[in-house]
C-alpha cells in the first residue's frame, strides 16, 4: 500500500528552524503535486506550501519568506524548510501528496501522512 512518512517535527524556540520531511512510498506511478498543511488546535486545517513535480510552489501569506517547500522526485520526498518560526506556526503539519497509485487499475487521488508536531515555545 502507499504511505507518506513525515519527520522532522519537534520542539523549537521562537525565531528557530526546522526541517519536514514526507517521503512517499509504496505502488506509485507519478506524483502530481506534494504539500504541506498544518491545523492548529481549535481551527481548520489550512495549506501551508504546496508544490507540483514540476517544481511550481505556492505559499500561504502567512509564511511567505520564512518557509520553503522542495521536492525530491527521485525520492519521491517532499520537505519544508521553516525558519523565523513564531508561536503562531504552533500546529501539527500534515503531508498531502496528488498520486497516482497501481493496484489493480491505476487511481488518482488524494494522500494524507499521519501528522507531525510542531510546536514553538520559549
Amino acid at each position: 500500500q502507499v504511505q507518506l512518512v513525515e519527520s522532522g517535527g519537534g520542539l523549537v524556540q521562537p525565531g528557530g528552524s526546522l526541517r519536514l520531511s514526507c517521503a512517499a512510498s509504496g505502488s506509485i506511478s507519478s506524483i502530481y503535486s506534494m504539500g504541506w498543511y498544518r491545523q492548529a488546535p481549535g481551527k481548520q486545517r489550512e495549506l501551508v506550501a504546496r508544490i507540483t513535480s514540476g517544481g511550481s510552489a505556492n505559499y500561504a501569506d502567512s509564511v511567505k519568506g520564512r518557509f520553503t517547500i522542495s521536492f525530491d522526485n527521485a525520492k519521491n520526498t517532499v520537505y519544508l524548510q521553516m525558519n523565523s518560526l513564531s508561536f503562531e506556526d504552533t500546529a501539527v503539519y500534515y503531508c498531502n501528496a496528488d498520486m497516482v497509485v497501481v493496484t489493480v487499475l491505476p487511481y488518482r487521488g488524494d494522500y494524507w501522512g499521519q501528522g507531525t508536531q510542531v510546536t514553538v515555545s520559549s
